[in-house]
């Protein structure tokens, strides 16, 4: 029952206690959501409850710091896997039952003669079927539908096409992606389990002497008592800090989720080296705006324009991305998956390495499947080459190139 759930929240490391499940049994009891089916000791079986609002509920009474949010998503997604009501914690329901039923698996002499569209043809197309299409399809090969090869819709197989309604990338072709998609930040207070990339990050150091007089500085002590007599004179000096200046651009979503730990690793090593460390999200390629919260990607937004100015150049400016997507995005005005940008993202990339001279790319996809993708290589040559792999050698080289 939901003591298994409370526990399954502890096992994620969550600050939760016996005071805030007791909470969420009284907000059960009370009918705050759902029918009020909850017997007063907490093991009795809870009926019709939306799974919606059943997270809602326990997120408020569960969780006290929005930072916690997305480790709460994880074990809730983890416990609560496949299943749209709440109706018997006891129970497991098959994880993808439904997704797996709608796919549609061809045969590599299928997928061959399968064409690719081009960008203004895919468009024109698109427009087309919204004004013909009048009912629901699967399983074809030309209506908006699931599971076929059209190049429009969900769950299907086609080189290049609009994803329609589908809740992940499986062969990361499409193009554009008709749905608004909530991605989670990246959690900053990740534990290392090594020290290795924070002593990668520090080959990228420039130390200052600033604040108060809090250190003692020895060599001049001794030498200022010398000159003394032998009367001791102590000398204090402020502690010295790593005062290089550094701009993270993160990319998040989509192909990205693949590389959720060790992006987390780099950016929580990140903010503990860094004294001054700026960071940003975008999506697959950098456009007119960025963001700091992920859930209010839309309603926060930072002009690009904005951060360029408000930031000097002695930034080092370092993008940490998969640059995998359809070469469309960073080439093509209207090309990002999530809304009709008026310049091409290579513009914007253009316009970045040029505000701040130093900068590296940080990948984390494997360096082998580099060569086959072909988002990668264009990306890499908008950055002059300066694309290092998510490895500690990769990491050092990296830090060695930004303090040139």
């Amino acid at each position: 029952m939901l003591l298994d759930f409370f526990y399954t929240l502890r096992s994620a490391k969550l600050p939760v206690s016996v005071k805030e499940y007791l909470t969420l049994l009284e907000a059960l009891q009370k009918g705050v959501v759902g029918p009020n089916t909850l017997p007063a000791d907490g093991e009795g079986e809870v009926s019709g409850y939306s799974i919606d609002d059943f997270y809602f509920l326990a997120r408020t009474t569960l969780v006290k710091d929005e930072k916690h949010y997305d480790k709460f998503d994880r074990a809730f997604g983890a416990y609560f896997k496949g299943i749209e009501h709440v109706s018997d914690f006891t129970k497991d329901i098959p994880a993808e039952w439904l997704r797996k039923n709608l796919e549609k698996f061809l045969t590599p002499e299928e997928q061959a003669k399968l064409q690719a569209m081009g960008w203004n043809e895919l468009m024109e197309a698109l427009k087309k079927r919204l004004e013909e299409q009048k009912e629901r399809h699967e399983g074809g090969n030309k209506w908006i539908g699931t599971g076929g090869t059209s190049p429009f819709g969900a769950y299907g197989q086609n080189p290049q096409g609009i994803r329609i309604g589908q809740d992940k990338s499986r062969n990361r072709s499409a193009v554009k992606v008709w749905d608004q998609r909530a991605y989670k930040d990246y959690d900053d207070t990740q534990e290392l389990g090594t020290r290795n990339i924070k002593v990668a990050l520090r080959r990228l150091r420039k130390f200052a002497r600033e604040g108060h007089e809090d250190e003692l500085d020895l060599e001049t002590t001794i030498s200022k008592t010398a000159a003394n007599a032998g009367f001791l004179d102590i000398k204090m000096r402020p502690e010295r800090h790593n005062n290089v200046k550094v701009l993270l651009l993160m990319d998040v979503g989509g192909t990205m989720d693949d590389h959720i730990q060790r992006v987390e690793e780099l950016f929580s090593a990140a903010k503990t080296e860094f004294k001054h460390l700026e960071f940003y999200y975008f999506h697959n390629c950098v456009y007119d705006f960025m963001w700091k919260n992920n859930r209010r990607r839309f309603a926060e937004k930072f002009d690009t324009w904005d951060i360029i100015r408000k930031y000097n150049k002695d930034y080092k400016l370092i993008f940490v991305g998969d640059a995998t997507m359809s070469p469309y995005e960073i080439l093509q005005p209207g090309g990002s998956v999530e809304y009709n940008n008026e310049e091409p993202g290579a513009e914007w990339l253009q316009r970045l390495m040029s505000a701040f001279p130093k900068f590296a790319w940080i990948n984390p996809e494997p360096q082998g499947v580099w060569q086959y993708r072909q988002s990668i290589a264009v990306i890499q040559q908008l950055v002059q080459n300066k694309m290092y792999p998510l490895t500690l050698k990769g990491l050092e080289e990296a830090m060695r190139q930004l303090t040139k």
